[in-house]
């Protein structure tokens, strides 16, 4: 794992149906911010894609993981996080489908102010801004 202890962690758990972002504390596994596609706000959106694409292997994209990203990096605002660590071997490890659709996660992350590390490895899948 190339992860610096020092920040904390951020992990993505992701399912055809949904996509959870979630932050741990540095040396624990203590989950202190998390997003999800399952909130509220995500609902009906997920409810009209299962009627429409009953047959998909997936009901989220990358835009719904864009905002799942907003979220997360508002929330870690809020705490006074300002920097957050991938694991990138694990991001790399994904399938190709879902590598391109987590990508605008980051970047979500990164315009509300937090620092990502470990992101340059993904470069050379798609564009990933680094603003900081």
């Amino acid at each position: 794992m190339n992860v610096p202890n020092r920040h904390h962690l951020l992990q993505l758990v992701l399912s055809c149906r949904k996509i959870t972002a979630q932050v741990t504390q540095p040396g624990t596994s203590t989950i202190i911010a998390m997003a999800s596609s399952s909130e509220q706000e995500f609902l009906a959106q997920t409810r009209s894609n299962l009627h429409k694409f009953h047959r998909s292997n997936s009901f989220w994209d990358s835009k719904t993981a864009s905002r799942v990203g907003e979220k997360l990096g508002l929330r870690l605002r809020e705490l006074g996080v300002d920097t957050v660590s991938i694991d990138a071997d694990e991001e790399i490890s994904r399938p190709m489908h879902h590598r391109k659709r987590v990508l605008p996660l980051f970047d979500s992350v990164r315009r509300t102010g937090i620092r990502v590390d470990g992101t340059e490895p993904l470069n050379e899948i798609g564009p990933v801004i680094a603003k900081n």
